[in-house]
């Protein structure tokens, strides 16, 4: 299995992040945090402080990478858009087929530079941006977490359970995904 990333720039939604790192980790993937701010002490929404197992370089190695996963959050989502070693990341994870998911805000960093052009995806339910999600198709149901290709997006702080039991059952299987579920009482949404 290759390396799966979880990015951490201040303002990140706290739910989305740390449900996301947790979930994984119970399934028995190894979850790296990286911070895209200069150290790794990472600052959420709603002001509770984490330190990232590392910060990003220019260097991060896609060739190892399974999966980079964006938690949203609006200034987080902002400072991932202006950290130009995360986007150039995310463009050749895309090239090279990785995975990508991105929840709430951050579905909008993948539309600013082109990833959701016929790609089913969705974002927090508000106009200003949803229009962000350049070429995306709309979902013609209500799901709220969507796979389409190598893309996973979800909506927002309470879909952050499903979003990372979807992106457990992607990494290590539908078994492994229904067993942290149960051990969770997680009874989800169809």
């Amino acid at each position: 299995m290759g390396k799966v990333y979880v990015i951490l720039a201040d303002g990140f939604e706290e739910v989305e992040a740390l449900t996301v790192v947790d979930i994984l980790r119970r399934g028995g993937v190894d979850v790296t945090t990286l911070s895209v701010m200069k150290d790794k002490k990472v600052c959420g929404a709603h002001g509770i402080c984490v330190e990232a197992d590392e910060v990003i370089s220019s260097s991060l190695n896609i060739e190892e990478t399974e999966m980079i996963i964006l938690p949203g959050g609006g200034k987080g989502r902002d400072n991932m858009a202006a950290c130009k070693p995360l986007l150039d990341a995310l463009i050749q994870a895309n090239e090279r087929g990785v995975k990508i998911a991105a929840i709430c805000a951050a579905p909008t960093v993948l539309g600013r530079i082109g990833l959701l052009k016929g790609i089913v995806s969705v974002c927090y339910p508000d106009p200003g941006l949803e229009a962000e999600l350049k070429g995306r198709i709309a979902p013609s149901s209500d799901r709220r977490t969507i796979t389409d290709g190598n893309i996973t997006t979800s909506m927002g702080p309470a879909t952050a359970m499903e979003f990372a039991l979807e992106l457990l059952e992607i990494l290590k299987g539908e078994k492994m995904a229904s067993l942290v579920a149960a051990g969770l009482l997680y009874k989800g949404q169809a």
